[in-house]
Parts: C-alpha cells; structure tokens; sequence
C-alpha cells in the first residue's frame, strides 16, 4: 500500500520560481516582421503590432479608467499582491484588497448586504460562486480570454469564471510517515490511528467541495470518514492551521489538504510530500465574480479581464495554484491532466456542501 511517490514533482517543485509555468507552444508570439519590408510600412505594422501586445496583455490597457476597485479574494498573499501591484500599473485603478478565507469573505459579504462595498469577488469554493449566483447577486459579463478556460470552469451565463484552481490530496511529514500512497478509505486503517487531521470544511471552502464531491461520487458514504474521526482524526482549524500541525510533526498526515499549500511549503524546505489517492480527487475552480452591486463596474470588468490575461495567469502558475486557462501550464506541480477527479455534480454539491461539512466536524468532536 506504501510507496514513494512524487518525488520528480517535489524536486520541481524545489527549483521552480515564478517564470517556470507558461503558455503553451502553440500559443507562442507572433512571427516577427520581415526585414525587407518598405521602412515607412514596417514603422507602421510595428507600432500596430505592439498596440496588438499590450491589448492582449489586459484588455484594461486599452481603456480609459480611474478611480478604484473593491476586490475581495482569498489567499495566498503573495500572488494577490502581485496581482494589485501589476493591475494598479497597467492600468492606474487603485485596488482596495480585503484578504480572507471564504467563509470569512462570505461572512462580510452577508454584513455588508443592505450596503454592498466590494466589486470584484474570488473565492476558493465553486460551490459558493454557485449559491451566490443563485441569490441574484452576480452581473453577467464575457471577460477577454474566457475562451481559454477549461471546460467547466465557467458557468453557461458568464457569471463565475474559474480564474485559478487547486485541488486537495494527502500531505504527510516524512519525518513521521517515510512513504505513504493510501487512499481514503484505507487512511481510516487502524495503523494510522491518531495521525490525522483535516481542515475545518466550514472555514476551507476547498475541503468543504472535495467532502460534498466525495460524498456524491459515493452516494454518500461516510463509512471512511466515520472510521478516520474514530481513530483520532482531528479538526485544528482552516487549510493553515491544518497544515501546520502536519509540519510541526504534531500530526503526520493531513487529510484533504490545499495542494498549493503543500508545493509552496515543500519548495521553503519542510520536510513533507503530498499525493492525490487513486479513487480521485475534487479539483476546485475558484470563481471570479462581479456584484451587481457594483459601484465601480468598469473597474470590475477591467480587473477580471486582468485575472484571464497571460501575464496574471503566469503569476497564478508561480504560485503553485493552476491556471484557469488550458493554454497555461505548469512545471513546478502537477498539472490538471494529471490529477484523478471523481466524478462529481456540482448543482448537488452546492446544495449539500453545508450539511456535510456540519457534519464531518460533529463526527470528530
């Protein structure tokens, strides 16, 4: 049941920095211009072709904007101060970022209804892009580039559009666990009894939609989970604190853990390795959404369009989490082709993603 696993990921994983993902071949600059064109036509097809480049960098570029955009998102930190500091540049909107996890986003979302602040939301669960979209919340707008995204990671109405993922599998310390490839069920064996933690699915929207994807692809059999929570399993707090009890060695396996998370760590130099069981795993868009509040609506246009263009989407490749666009990869982690997916409704997650996450903390109280 044991083996070693990922070790060529890791080792990229190690040394890549944020220039290691890009696009693809085909989707590669254009062909320079020939040589032996006339000096006045070749002055004009130049300047055209650098207007062409900076248009398709973001389609903010283009216009003429001002003032500021309210973007609520969750972490990682660092690629969302990337994303301000390179926005704000091109195109001189001020980003006004709260920074949290998606229930705490939902939370001052629900506060601030009878006087809407934010303009842009991210969040890191599909399934709340989902209910907020059913509440008649979002605007409808088709951003540059959305084209490009991944089956699926737009809904049919352009409301939700599945800028960056993650998925979740097993992370384990290797100081504790040397080699480790068991699946779900079989981590609810005896002989991992009180190694175990998971993130509270009420504060991780991630563990939150892999539980209800679970959960559907197996007709919602809790018997794996039910026998993890009696062996010890237990619940320290959102994805960090989760994470960290792993690190620290005062746990050695986290089940359902942020992957990008785990690269990230990985790549500082902490002694841990992650997997996706065989059975498969839930890979979580994280949607990009405009109020319809929206009191900056030109803003919020030009910001998503910012998050699909090539030069946003490289920084969400550094940052170990995966590229919306399919012409985008990564060689730092493992790629969308490469992970095992269950086979999951997201209209039946959405609708029963909170039940089960109330009750998976009730079963490792």
């Amino acid at each position: 049941m044991k083996k070693k696993i990922m070790s060529g990921i890791l080792a990229a994983a190690c040394v890549a920095g944020l220039t290691a993902c890009g696009a693809k071949a085909e989707s590669g600059a254009a062909a320079p211009a020939e040589t032996s064109a006339a000096p006045v036509q070749e002055s004009t097809e130049s300047a055209a072709e650098t207007t062409a480049a900076a248009a398709e960098t973001t389609g903010a570029d283009a216009k003429n904007l001002s003032g500021k955009v309210v973007v609520y998102m969750p972490s990682p930190s660092g690629l969302n101060e990337k994303y301000v500091a390179d926005f704000e540049e091109k195109t001189g909107v001020k980003v006004e970022l709260f920074e949290g996890t998606t229930g705490e986003i939902l939370a001052r979302l629900e506060a601030e209804k009878e006087n809407p602040v934010a303009d842009v939301v991210v969040l890191a669960s599909w399934s709340d892009g989902l209910s907020l979209k059913e509440q008649g919340g979002l605007m409808s707008y088709e951003p540059e580039n959305a084209d490009k995204l991944y089956e699926g990671w737009k809904d049919e109405d352009n409301m939700l559009f599945g800028t960056s993922a993650s998925a979740v599998g097993v992370i384990y310390n290797t100081t504790l666990v040397d080699q480790l490839d068991a699946d779900w069920s079989e981590l609810a064996g005896e002989e991992y009894k009180d190694m175990l933690v998971i993130a509270d699915p009420e504060k991780s929207g991630s563990c939150k939609d892999f539980l209800a994807g679970y959960m559907c692809s197996t007709k919602e059999d809790w018997s794996a989970f039910e026998g993890m929570a009696s062996n010890g399993m237990t619940v320290p707090g959102a994805n960090k604190a989760a994470l960290e009890a792993v690190t620290t060695g005062e746990k050695a396996i986290l089940v359902a853990g942020v992957d990008y998370n785990a690269y990230s760590s990985i790549k500082k130099g902490e002694p841990l390795a992650i997997y996706y069981p065989a059975s498969g795993t839930v890979i979580n868009p994280r949607p990009a959404m405009i109020l319809k509040s929206s009191k900056n609506a030109d803003n919020a246009k030009a910001f998503v369009d910012y998050l699909l263009s090539e030069d946003a989407q490289k920084l969400v490749a550094g940052a170990f989490l995966l590229p919306g666009r399919s012409d985008i990869t990564c060689d730092n982690r493992t790629n969308v082709s490469d992970i095992p997916t269950l086979d999951t409704d997201w209209t039946w997650m959405m609708e029963h993603a909170g039940d089960i996450a109330a009750k998976l903390n009730d079963l490792c109280k």
